[in-house]
């Protein structure tokens, strides 16, 4: 399964961003989508940002994605 993690731009250095997720900083790749800004919430998926996302949505997924049990306990 794969999945695609909503994502908070914090910084922007030329074609690269720095966003956070889930308590976690990642560099990700931008140019898949264009006029990202710092504050806009991305997709991220394997290192791009695949698509922008409105912000309640992104709270929404991230709402969603803590509730599940990734460790199979």
């Amino acid at each position: 399964m794969c999945l695609a993690i909503p994502a908070r731009v914090k910084k922007i250095i030329a074609y690269k961003a720095l966003v956070e997720a889930l308590g976690y900083s990642e560099e990700v790749d931008i140019r898949l989508v264009k006029d990202i800004k710092i504050g806009d919430f991305v997709l991220v998926h394997v290192g791009f940002a695949i698509q922008r996302i409105e912000p309640g949505n992104a709270r929404e997924l991230l709402d969603l994605y803590g509730t599940m049990n990734f460790g199979g306990q």
